[in-house]
Parts: C-alpha cells; sequence; structure tokens
C-alpha cells in the first residue's frame, strides 16, 4: 500500500487503527468507537483535532491527511521534510527561494495558498516554535514566520497527519488553514540510510547519512535517538555571462532527536522529547559591478573586486525544542501536564563582501582602498515556553458515547535581535546609505535595531465529540485566550458527519479562528539594500510603535480573525476504491501584511525622517487587507493485484484561489491604498502559489522489486511586476507544468533496500520572464518545480 494512498484512507475514513509492526501497514475501516473493541495486534493513535481516547478506533468528522514516513524515508528521493510533504501532500506547498535574503536559509511551507504562520505545527501534539525570521523577499510567505520543517530529521518522524481545517477554538492561535502534527517514532530497534543526489547539471551534491536506534529503558520503557548529517552543495542557474549565484542555498545541518516515554504502573507515563539542529546554510546576494559599472564607485572597490563580486550572505541557524510531560489517571479522568520550550536562532555573517565607506575612506587616506571582507550582521533569536494540562474522559453511556476534554494552556515568548559589528552597518565617510555604507549584499542590524520582547498568552478550552447515534457524530470546541499585548480573543467550532450507509459519508465543519501578530511582525527593525530593476535602493523596515510608524500613522497591531467552512463527503464504491471530496471557504478579517514602499514621492510627509536616516524608502507591517480564499481537496485511490504483484493508484487534487476583498488603510494613509497593497504585492498574496496542484501516483510491487511514480502537476500563477500594468508592463505569466518522479527499488532481503530514482524527470522550469522584473532577478521567480531541473538519487537503507 502507497504512503500517499494511507492519507487518502484516513481521510475518508477519520482516524483508524493500524496493525502495528506490519511490513506494510494497513487500515481498517472505522466504526463508532463504542461499537468496536480492540483486535489483537493492533494499536490505538492519537488523531490531530480529536482529544478522545479510548480502546478503539477513533472516528473524526474532519479531513485529515495520515503520511507514514517510513517509505519516504527509506526510498524518498527529497532528503528534507519539506520537500517531501510538498510532492506528497496537495495542499501542502514549499518552493526553495533564492535571491531572497534569509528567505533562502529556512524553507517556509504553508497549506491551502495562505500564509506560512497561518498553519500550525505540533509535534508529538505539542505545538512547536516557529523561526526567529521573517520573511521579507521571494515569491512566497512575504511578511510571514512559519516553522522550520527540515529542523527535524525525517528518519526521527513515524507519521505526519496534516488537518485540513481550522481549529483555533481547538489548539489556539495559527490554526487558521490547518494544523499538521508530526508524530515521532518511538520503536524498538535500529535502522539507517546513505542518500545522496545531484542536480543533472551536476551541482547540488546532497549527501545524507542518518540513523534511528530505538531501545528499552527501565520497566517497558522505550527510548528512539535519531541522529543526522546532511550535507547540500550550492546549485547555480545563472546564464552564461551572468556574474550572480541563482540557486539552492548551500547547507550543512546536523541534528540529533531523542524521543520516548517511561511508564510508572497502570495508564501512568512518563514521556520526553529532546531535539536539536545546527545548520550553517550560506546564500548568494545580488551581484556587485566591476570597473566601469553603475556600482562604481559607490558599492565597490577597485583594489578590492576590479571584475565585480557576490557577496554571500551566511547564516549560523540554532533549533531546539523539548517537552517533558506525565500522563496519568484521576479516577475516570484521563490527564495530561507537560512543559514545552521551543528555541531558534539565526545569525549573519556576510563574506566576500565589503564595507565601501571603509574602503573609499581609505582611498582617501592615502590607501589602496581596502575594507574588512567579511562581517558579523548581527541576528535575532526567538523562544516560546508552553506548559499545558489537558484532561478528558469517555462517556459510554451517553448516547451512543460521548467524550469530554478541557484543559488550559500558559504561553511565553521572547523575540530578541543582536547588532551586527559596526562595520557591517557604519557609514565611514559620510556618504550616507544611498551610496556605499555597510556590508554590501545584507548590511548589518544596527544598535538602534536592537530589541528584547517579551509577551504572554493564557487560555482556557473544552473540547467534545458526540456520538449521538452509530452513524451521526458532532464535534464542538471552544476556547478563550487572553494575551498580554493586545487582548483577549474568543473562537468556536461545530462540526459533524453522517454515515448515509457504511461506503457514503458526509461532513462538515463551520469554526472561527485567529491569529496573534508574531513578536517577529510587531518588533522587526532593519535597514536593507533591495534591487528595484536591477537597481540597488536602501529600505528600512520600522518597528510597530516606532518613530518611523508613528510618524506614519500606522496604528498597532492587532490579530487576525477569521471565520472558515467546510463541506465534504467520502466515497467507498469498492473494497479497493476510496474517494474523498471536500469544499472549503477561509475569510481572514485584519489580516497582517508587509506594506508596499513609502518614499518622499509617494508619501512627502515621511521625506524628512527617511532623509534624517539616510535611506529611501520605509515599509511597515499593518493589519490592512480582508482576504477570501475558496477551494476544493479531492482524493480518490485504487488498489488491485495485478501480474502477481501489488498495484495501487492515488489521484490528489487541490483547488485554492485567495482574493484581496478589502483594503483597509489606517486614517493617515487614506487615499495610498495603492501604495499599502501594490498591485504586485496583492499578487504575491493571492498568487504566491499555485492556484491548482495535483499528484497522481502509481505504485507497482513484486518479490524483491518495486517501482514508484508519480507525476506532479502545478498549476498556473500570475505575479507582478515592478513596473507593474500601470507602468505598461504586463505582470508575469507561469504557465501550468508538469513532470514527474520515478524510482525503483531492490530489497536484497527484508533489512536491506537499494532506491535509484529521477525527480522532475522531464527537466521543467518555470516560464521565462524579464529578468529586470522578477523578485529575484533572474529570467524566472522560485515557483512550481524551482529553478533546478533534473535530479537524480539513491538510497541504501539497512535494519539492524
Amino acid at each position: 500500500m502507497t504512503i500517499m494512498r494511507k492519507a487518502v484512507l484516513l481521510a475518508l475514513y477519520g482516524a483508524t487503527s493500524v496493525a502495528a509492526m506490519a511490513p506494510a501497514v494497513t487500515f481498517a475501516q472505522a466504526v463508532p468507537a463504542a461499537d468496536k473493541a480492540v483486535e489483537p495486534g493492533v494499536q490505538t493513535m492519537t488523531i490531530v483535532g480529536s482529544r478522545r481516547a479510548n480502546n478503539s478506533a477513533t472516528d473524526t468528522p474532519l479531513p485529515i491527511d495520515f503520511i507514514s514516513m517510513s517509505k519516504v524515508a527509506e526510498q524518498g528521493g527529497q532528503f528534507d521534510l519539506a520537500q517531501t510533504l510538498t510532492y506528497l501532500s496537495p495542499s501542502f506547498n514549499s518552493t526553495r527561494q533564492t535571491g531572497a535574503d534569509g528567505a533562502d536559509l529556512v524553507d517556509s511551507a504553508a497549506l491551502r495558498g495562505l500564509g506560512s504562520d497561518q498553519t500550525l505545527v505540533l509535534v508529538n501534539g505539542k505545538r512547536r516554535h516557529t523561526t526567529a525570521l521573517v520573511n521579507l523577499f521571494g515569491a512566497r510567505n512575504r511578511g510571514n514566520t512559519g516553522t522550520d520543517l527540515n529542523a527535524i530529521p525525517m528518519m526521527a518522524i513515524a507519521n505526519v497527519q496534516i488537518l485540513r481545517d481550522g481549529a483555533a477554538a481547538q489548539y489556539g492561535s495559527d490554526a487558521i488553514a490547518g494544523v499538521m502534527d508530526i508524530s515521532l517514532k518511538k520503536t524498538l530497534g535500529c535502522e539507517a540510510v546513505f542518500g545522496y543526489s545531484q542536480y543533472s547539471a551536476g551541482d547540488g551534491k546532497n549527501y545524507l547519512p542518518s540513523a534511528y536506534c530505538g531501545m528499552e529503558i527501565g520497566n517497558k520503557g522505550v527510548l528512539g535517538i535519531t541522529v543526522e548529517y546532511n550535507d547540500r552543495g550550492r546549485s547555480n542557474r545563472a546564464e552564461a555571462g551572468n556574474p550572480r549565484t541563482i540557486g539552492d542555498t548551500k547547507a550543512q545541518s546536523s541534528s540529533v532527536y531523542m524521543n520516548g516515554d517511561l511508564p510508572n504502573g497502570g495508564g501512568d507515563k512518563l514521556y520526553f522529547t529532546l531535539g536539536a539542529q545546527k545548520r550553517k546554510a550560506s546564500s548568494a546576494a545580488w551581484a556587485r559591478g566591476g570597473i566601469g559599472s553603475d556600482d562604481i564607485p559607490s558599492r565597490n572597490s577597485a583594489a578590492m573586486y576590479p571584475n565585480g563580486f557576490v557577496p554571500y550572505i551566511n547564516g549560523d541557524i540554532n533549533d531546539i525544542y523539548g517537552t517533558v510531560g506525565y500522563r496519568w489517571q484521576l479516577g475516570e479522568w484521563r490527564t495530561d501536564l507537560s512543559q514545552t520550550y521551543g528555541y531558534n536562532d539565526l545569525k549573519y555573517n556576510i563574506s566576500n563582501t565589503l564595507n565601501a565607506s571603509i574602503a573609499n575612506q581609505d582611498l582617501l587616506g592615502g590607501g589602496k582602498g581596502i575594507s574588512p571582507n567579511r562581517f558579523d550582521a548581527g541576528g535575532f533569536s526567538f523562544g516560546q515556553a508552553t506548559t499545558n494540562l489537558d484532561v478528558s474522559r469517555f462517556y459510554d453511556g451517553v448516547m451512543s458515547g460521548m467524550n469530554v476534554a478541557f484543559g488550559g494552556e500558559y504561553r511565553s515568548e521572547k523575540y530578541k535581535i543582536n547588532a551586527g559589528e559596526p562595520g557591517s552597518y557604519n557609514d565611514v565617510d559620510g556618504v550616507g546609505f544611498g551610496g556605499n555604507a555597510g556590508s554590501q549584499g545584507f548590511p548589518g542590524f544596527q544598535p538602534g535595531d536592537r530589541t528584547n520582547k517579551s509577551r504572554n498568552s493564557i487560555a482556557a478550552y473544552v473540547d467534545i465529540e458526540t456520538d449521538v447515534t452509530s452513524k451521526f457524530k458532532v464535534q464542538t470546541a471552544l476556547r478563550g485566550e487572553r494575551y498580554s499585548d493586545f487582548g483577549s480573543t474568543l473562537t468556536g467550532k461545530l462540526a459533524g458527519s453522517y454515515s448515509l450507509d457504511k461506503n457514503v459519508v458526509l461532513r462538515g465543519s463551520l469554526s472561527s479562528g485567529f491569529r496573534a501578530p508574531s513578536l517577529q511582525q510587531v518588533y522587526f527593525s532593519s535597514t536593507f539594500t533591495d534591487f528595484i530593476s536591477g537597481v540597488p535602493q536602501d529600505v528600512v523596515l520600522a518597528p510597530n510603535g516606532g518613530t518611523i510608524a508613528n510618524a506614519a500613522g500606522i496604528p498597532k497591531l492587532k490579530e487576525e480573525t477569521s471565520r472558515n467552512y467546510t463541506l465534504g463527503l467520502t466515497l467507498k464504491p469498492a473494497n479497493n476504491v476510496a474517494v474523498t471530496a471536500d469544499l472549503y471557504r477561509i475569510n481572514i478579517s485584519d489580516r497582517i501584511v508587509l506594506s508596499g514602499r513609502f518614499d518622499a514621492d509617494n508619501y512627502p510627509a515621511l521625506g524628512a525622517t527617511l532623509a534624517a536616516l539616510g535611506v529611501g524608502q520605509a515599509q511597515f507591517f499593518v493589519n490592512s487587507i480582508d482576504t477570501k480564499t475558496q477551494g476544493l481537496d479531492l482524493t480518490a485511490s485504487h488498489k488491485i493485484d495485478l501480474a502477481g504483484g501489488k498495484f495501487s493508484t492515488f489521484l490528489g487534487l487541490n483547488y485554492s484561489k485567495t482574493e484581496v476583498t478589502k483594503v483597509k488603510a489606517p486614517p493617515s494613509l487614506s487615499g495610498f491604498e495603492d501604495v499599502l497593497l501594490s498591485e504586485r504585492e496583492r499578487l504575491f498574496i493571492e498568487q504566491g502559489g499555485p492556484r491548482v496542484k495535483a499528484n497522481l501516483g502509481f505504485d507497482y510491487s513484486r518479490g524483491a522489486w518495486a517501482g514508484d511514480l508519480k507525476v506532479i502537476h502545478f498549476g498556473e500563477q500570475t505575479l507582478g511586476t515592478f513596473t507593474g500594468t500601470a507602468g505598461g508592463m504586463p505582470n508575469a505569466y507561469y504557465a501550468p507544468k508538469t513532470s514527474a518522479d520515478m524510482s525503483l527499488t531492490y530489497a536484497f532481503n527484508d533489512s536491506t533496500k537499494l532506491t535509484v530514482g529521477v525527480t522532475n524527470l522531464l527537466n521543467v522550469h518555470p516560464s521565462e520572464q524579464n529578468p529586470d522584473e522578477t523578485d529575484n532577478g533572474f529570467k524566472y521567480d522560485s515557483v512550481q518545480f524551482g529553478l533546478n531541473g533534473r535530479g537524480y538519487f539513491a538510497r541504501l537503507w539497512k535494519k539492524f
């Protein structure tokens, strides 16, 4: 059974029992929990979107993808979690960026075409922290924070569950587009994999040694340890004569994860997770011209780089995550008390660069015009501590069964920005940022950018799941939260499903939700260099509540609010065929976006303030738009015996259309709506991801051989240009693209497998554009399949 077919079956029937330790994991059709006893050898599971836990299968009226990671960790062609899920789940999307500063170093991901910070990520059911980075550039998730999924090694993961529905009333902030729950392994035994991949161009070489070992501890306890090293080389798709480096970031990451539990008699259990990753990543900034170019003398030194240079933005990223908790039985109530902590920091150092004002001052003083070529540019960090108390009880005597759950959460968060060394931002010769100050490629954070801010929140919820009859199920939830910085929220959810017969189920939900403004959005402050149609421009991103934001009349950030509606059905016309279809609509009010660029020409009131800072433009985070997202999730699977083997087919399709329905300018910016949200920025929100994405998978196995073919389709996208249609430049249209991944696996025995394969078999690239009008300055943006083209890979898996 293919991994994607497993996803379909769970989406069709809700949560199901999983046959433990079977060579091919099988799913049993779920029936009402009160009506089915636990079968021998069947293991119960915790299902995202449900707090119901008892000794039988659990149903949920919500659409859930269940993706077992065992096969992809052994045989997959992608070597990190974000890329793996992109080619398995049609509602999930992540595209590596280039020419986008920090967004090159941390891959962001999103569900249903919304922002990366509108999807909540859990690990073993507990909230995972976001990154310290807020994305400023790139074709996706501009102005958003998100969760670094690639900080978790795939070998450590048992499965990923994706709840495709709003769930803020169950889990709190961020769960607008949906919830991802990453369940980590804690099984006995050891396994290892060595993977290698590269692009057909010969670059982007990726080495992946990874190992997992699960062992007994104490009295029937289990400790699983995963160690992984991932070394990915840089790729470059710049044409001959183009001095830039355009492609995948160079990245080396080392990860260690531990996950386990220790029973303490009866149903009591101590459980724990601890993981850490250290990543060194390097991306290329825009090239600076040599002698005789327009960049001389303001941004270069003839003595250092007479032929021009490419600065490199290097990031040292540390990510730590840990949970410790205790579950125990308190009479008839199951009780769970846990403490979770997550931390992420990113430190920038810029190499192959210079501070041209230092070089110019040296030249004026009789020197050769030399500057240091590497600078510590500062960085930022984000920490989050979450305390949870969850209590639940199942009443089998109420109707056909009812589960009552309630609990509370306390969360504290801290965000810091650290300044770089003086040479990374100083203007030594007095020319100013309009010319040559700071480290080229990425000016350092200045003392005025430094911040150390924190907040806390407290929440309480009640969640009731009721089997009204054996056919009719209802789920209700209510959650209230109070934040120390912006106030209180109250959200609710109502969901239900009705079985017309054993093969047809109708399901639907409606809910309210919210997303608190991240500390990164509230307090981020930086002065940086952007290239507009190839021309450098220095820009300040002003923090909310700061001098520039107040001068512009930008109000205090508040929460986004949402309304979610879903309606779907599941069909099982035959024992080997399963189909699901879910329509959805998500209305978001007061969505936080990164504004357009204000300057002395389009907003004269800011002219003097910007001139005093030596910058040309300013941006802000603002609650400035309402959006409407409508779409369809469709899945279908089929499995047959064929020519002495097993043949499985899977189709997954997502259609998602986001529209900006209203632009809300603060009173001080009334009449400047086109600057607040330009056509270009609006298109990044509406079409940063393709509106259509489809996966068609074929899997055939016979004896020791297995083959896998996945056809992937990305629909069309239209992105804006710098000039814009008002300036006579058409928008950038990216035509639909289709390609495939293919692999062949040979099992030498039950414990040794070798897989070889091809990714992007058809060597597909995005439609070519005018490079002066794209965000990354290349002939196409990082959309759809990305920039790199065809790749080859091999994996050797061994179980000990």
